[in-house]
């Protein structure tokens, strides 16, 4: 792993979508709890919906493990000759065919098979031409899973370091805690770029490396997650 003593290696896997990777909190707990209730969904479908990086696609995997769904991509969908057995779960479906999706919606209805969508704005917001499909999505029930949480935020950047075998110093993971944007996707290119810059040039992550290469990610005002701005740093010269 990452150390003051051990080089970076370059054994990055991308993220990790099992049930126990999944982090719980106020801001997805609402939608975690309906995709246990997969019995309970009005019609048998039921859409989630959030900004990018909310946890979206991690919950359909999740689902898929515990229903055995399939998972289909939104913009690949088009005419399908068989239905997988126990449901599907469609990833971007805002962006999927109007037509396509349309028959998806009808044929897992007559199937009786669960149908679950994802996408970035409730279905029954989408800008939709298909009257037919347009009055079918806003009958579907509709969870938002909210921008992530502060306990969430701070859950999540320990583990996207472990995925990539980073271990920081405590002062310099107190450091990212405290002054990295509020987003999941920024977090993890601010986790990238870090990993990036140490394999390249064989260093160790401090604060001072931390804060010249993450300029362009961090937030100058109330948008960190302390709410503070960093002092100018006198600890190292530039590094690049």
């Amino acid at each position: 792993m990452h150390s003051s003593h051990q080089p970076a290696l370059p054994l990055f896997q991308g993220p990790r979508y099992g049930p126990a990777d999944f982090l719980v909190t106020a801001s997805n707990a609402e939608a975690a709890a309906w995709l246990n209730r997969t019995a309970e969904w009005p019609g048998g479908r039921l859409a989630i919906w959030g900004e990018a990086g909310c946890g979206k696609t991690h919950l359909l995997h999740v689902w898929r493990e515990k229903s055995g769904a399939a998972i289909w991509c939104g913009p690949d969908l088009r005419a399908f000759a068989d239905l997988p057995p126990h449901g599907i779960a469609v990833d971007h479906a805002d962006a999927a065919d109007e037509t396509s999706l349309f028959h998806l919606l009808n044929a897992a209805g007559e199937a009786g098979l669960p149908l679950l969508l994802a996408s970035r704005d409730a279905p029954a917001r989408w800008p939709v031409r298909l009257p037919d499909l347009r009055s079918r999505l806003r009958a579907i029930t509709a969870v938002q899973i909210a921008p992530p949480d502060d306990s969430l935020l701070r859950a999540l950047l320990p583990r996207l370091l472990a995925d990539r075998l980073i271990r920081l110093p405590e002062p310099v993971l107190v450091w990212l805690l405290n002054r990295l944007p509020r987003t999941v996707p920024l977090l993890a290119e601010a986790v990238s770029r870090l990993d990036a810059v140490a394999l390249e040039h064989h260093r160790d992550i401090t604060v001072p490396m931390a804060r010249e290469v993450l300029a362009g990610l961090m937030a100058e005002e109330a948008d960190e997650i302390s709410g503070k701005q960093a002092a100018p740093s006198q600890e190292e010269p530039r590094l690049l």
